[in-house]
């Protein structure tokens, strides 16, 4: 396991100093957003947990939701923060997709703010798995409360590194 990272290694000066991150471009309005916290807080309150599976959204419907503090509690991201929900969910991904995918990577995780269900803000879990090697690879990463855009692209940027691994490359 690496040591955790400090926000200077995770995120660019603009999103240290609160500056919105432009790219890829903002696909969210107001609209929606207010949409999403009326929704989150609304499952809240009737203490209803929501699920996501997406193909044509690439994951924003899941994005927008966990863009709301306190989403974690009602958003469930195939489960708990473990080494053990990443492994399942990149495999799932493979078995699901019925051998048109050579490489899976699945993320699980706290952005913050505040701990979630005993984990650390922060910490997060990732795993690449490949069909024809069955090989799953995990890492665990844990950086701080550096605040949710940090964390996200902290990951997505990990998740990057992963499958240029796997695939072989630098």
């Amino acid at each position: 396991m690496k040591a955790a990272r400090r926000c200077s290694d995770v995120a660019p000066r603009a999103l240290r100093d609160g500056a919105p991150l432009r790219y890829p471009p903002i696909m969210i309005d107001q609209a929606t957003m207010e949409q999403a916290r009326d929704l989150i807080a609304r499952l809240r309150a009737a203490k209803v947990k929501v699920g996501t599976a997406e193909s044509l959204t690439g994951g924003l419907i899941a994005a927008t939701l966990t863009s709301v503090p306190g989403a974690s509690e009602v958003v469930e991201a195939d489960g708990a923060v473990s080494e053990a929900v990443a492994r399942r969910m990149a495999l799932g991904l493979l078995e699901g997709a019925a051998g048109r995918v050579e490489l899976s990577v699945a993320v699980t995780g706290v952005a913050g703010p505040g701990p979630s269900e005993r984990k650390p803000a922060g910490r997060v879990h990732l795993a690449v798995a490949r069909r024809s090697t069955g090989e799953v690879v995990h890492s665990q990463r844990d950086y701080g409360e550096v605040g949710r855009a940090a964390v996200r692209l902290a990951t997505v940027r990990e998740a990057l590194a992963m499958l240029d691994a796997a695939l072989g490359g630098g």
